[in-house]
């Protein structure tokens, strides 16, 4: 068995792959779309984070540039949220959402909000999870020990748990963004619309993510004979 070549491995995965594009093109023809229209506010992405974390008592978090096209993150160990040109410099409704998204991540950090502060603690393992697991997993199939598939797949598990874990952080980001916006009077009511797009597009990547991780599991608990029993 190699997972490159085996048929069971493309049936669980194709659903998924389909979903991972329509998902990435999504996320990218909504953020071009609503990129071409400005806010009426004229508040830039940088701006529009500054004024949420100064309404929420965050004088310990800045905001800075960084590179790359939709590279936009929040860093919990430096405090720093980097927004991509796109959206530090942009006035526009994208820009806005994609920055309240991550001014939402530090918040959520400020609060203790539990799903975060649980994957921020898996992001160790994760890691050497991602990188360890697959090579120990395909090693233990070609070599024929089972042991070490399953120590693989003990090891991939966590990687999965972090990509659902993910999930909530993500779409509570999302959540408290729409809020502020609307609450605190940062944009008119009908922007939000493009805002709620920009998001919901970006979220279904999040899925993509993790559905495709579950997929992968599941594919190797069967080939192992965990599920359905093993087929050799």
């Amino acid at each position: 068995m190699f997972y490159g070549i085996d048929p069971l491995y493309w049936m669980l995965m194709a659903p998924v792959l389909i979903l991972s594009l329509v998902s990435s093109m999504k996320v990218k023809s909504t953020f071009n779309k609503y990129s071409k229209i400005p806010s009426a506010s004229g508040l830039t992405g940088a701006e529009v984070s500054k004024q949420m974390l100064r309404r929420n008592g965050l004088s310990n978090v800045s905001v800075t540039e960084t590179g790359g096209f939709l590279s936009d993150h929040y860093d919990p160990a430096k405090k720093v949220i980097r927004l991509s040109p796109n959206v530090y410099r942009s006035n526009s409704i994208a820009a806005i959402g994609v920055a309240a998204h991550e001014t939402g991540h530090a918040i959520q950090h400020a609060k203790a909000y539990s799903p975060l502060i649980l994957r921020n603690t898996m992001v160790p393992i994760a890691s050497i999870g991602s990188s360890l697991s697959w090579i120990i997993i395909i090693a233990g199939f070609i070599f024929g020990a089972l042991g070490l598939v399953k120590a693989g797949i003990v090891l991939f598990s966590v990687v999965v748990l972090f990509q659902l874990i993910t999930l909530p952080v993500e779409f509570n980001a999302s959540t408290r963004a729409k809020e502020m916006l609307a609450s605190y009077g940062i944009i008119p009511g009908s922007e939000l619309v493009g805002v709620r797009k920009v998001l919901s597009a970006a979220a279904m990547t999040y899925v993509a993510a993790a559905a495709s991780s579950v997929m992968t599991l599941l594919y190797f608990l069967i080939r192992a004979g965990v599920l359905g029993g093993r087929d050799d």
